[in-house]
């Protein structure tokens, strides 16, 4: 207990290269072995002796019998050590995402004033601020300023809605590529920003050339030399989804949840506009398996009873963050969504949620149904907002898990837990 320190270490030497032995002995020639075990009684020795020197000596001998009993060993440098480190994290990070908490970026903003999507203002150059500051904003507000400039008229490939394509990147960054038949043109932001804030729509021309193909005329459209796109966006919210509670739980009403798209008809149909089909969608979850929904005024009915969850309630009422919005509206009646097959579009309509129950019903009746329970999602800014209303229900296995936390920006109000 009162030995010195120099002892105490010299002793767990003693002891180290014991285990070594005990784990190695099978692999290590005799004579190795014989080396480390002479080392080691020397070093025993002289902390018995009470000779510090000796025992400095007797470890760097157990240290050298050690190393030398493996010829292939050789410790590892610095570089070495740090890429293991790294490739351990990234590992650990990814099992995380794919098991426990998956980052999520908001691209609309459908779930406004709960969640902020990726949104844009236009501005001249010459008003954009200094680097420090801009530097400043990327990381607390995520703000990306850019300026695009078209110098000579640049024709698209084809109609200008299908030759502006949005696409996502590393799956945080929204990029939006504008194809000409000259070559693509890269704009830093997400398509409904690029036309609608950035004002791109209203500089599209229409004219009429000659198609190489039949040689007769088509319309073609182009934008004219000097167009510009110049301002800035600001990053939709990061959100961590919570991948683990449905395992164990039921989805709750009223909760904001995460769910992928798959097998969702309604979406592919629809993946020409800001809210096509995408990996994930974000949403607030607004009805559960067995409720007969139905919107009257600005209010949900769930079976035939105004919803009583706070945060619905909040969103009907324009109450809390909510305060001066319009509450639930009912889908509109527009041709550009007929082909959809909307739901909730009249206050007598209702939707009827199915159960397990009522999918073994079908079943026995011959019809062949493999679907599981069945959700409705709305955004919380439903005139703004492509949900459930106009591409149907989401499906057991849609499921991701409720939104957990938002996490970046830090300055847009929402940090912290989602509600």
């Amino acid at each position: 207990m009162f030995a010195p320190r120099w002892k105490k270490e010299a002793r767990l030497l003693y002891k180290g290269a014991r285990k070594f032995l005990n784990y190695k002995r099978d692999l290590l020639e005799e004579e190795k072995i014989e080396a480390i075990e002479e080392a080691r009684a020397e070093l025993i020795q002289a902390v018995k002796a009470g000779d510090r020197e000796g025992v400095e000596a007797a470890e760097k001998a157990v240290t050298k019998a050690c190393e030398r009993a493996l010829p292939r060993y050789r410790r590892q440098n610095a570089i070495e050590e740090n890429i293991e480190v790294f490739f351990v994290a990234i590992v650990i990070a990814l099992g995380i995402r794919a098991y426990f908490l998956q980052p999520f970026r908001i691209p609309t903003g459908s779930m406004q004033p709960t969640l902020n999507g990726i949104v844009g203002k236009q501005m001249d150059k010459k008003d954009f601020p200094s680097w420090p500051k801009r530097g400043f904003e990327a990381v607390f507000k995520g703000r990306k300023y850019f300026h695009k400039e078209i110098t000579r008229d640049r024709y698209f490939r084809d109609h200008w809605n299908d030759s502006i394509v949005q696409r996502q990147r590393f799956q945080f960054f929204t990029v939006t590529y504008l194809q000409f038949t000259d070559g693509d043109f890269k704009v830093g932001a997400p398509k409904n920003v690029v036309l609608g804030e950035m004002g791109l729509s209203t500089s599209i021309r229409k004219t009429t050339r000659q198609d190489p193909r039949t040689g007769g005329t088509k319309d073609a459209y182009y934008l004219p030399a000097g167009t510009v796109i110049s301002g800035y966006t600001d990053s939709g919210d990061l959100v961590l989804v919570d991948k683990v509670s449905y395992n164990f739980r039921r989805p709750n009403r009223g909760e904001v949840f995460v769910f992928d798209t798959r097998g969702i008809e309604g979406i592919k149909l629809r993946s020409d506009t800001p809210q096509g089909a995408g990996s994930h969608y974000i949403k607030r979850l607004s009805g559960v398996a067995g409720d007969a929904l139905k919107i009257v005024g600005n209010d949900l009915y769930v079976d035939g009873e105004p919803a009583r969850e706070k945060r619905l309630r909040w969103v009907m009422r324009g109450e809390g963050p909510y305060q001066g919005r319009p509450g639930y509206e009912l889908a509109r009646k527009d041709e550009r969504y007929s082909e959809l097959g909307r739901a909730l579009d009249d206050p007598e309509d209702v939707v009827h949620l199915k159960t397990r129950e009522d999918l073994a019903a079908e079943a026995v009746k011959g019809i062949d149904q493999y679907l599981l329970r069945e959700y409705f999602a709305l955004g919380d800014n439903t005139r703004d907002s492509l949900d459930s209303r106009y591409w149907g229900t989401v499906k057991d296995y849609n499921l991701v898990g409720p939104a957990l936390f938002s996490l970046w920006p830090f300055t847009s109000g929402h940090w912290g837990l989602i509600r």
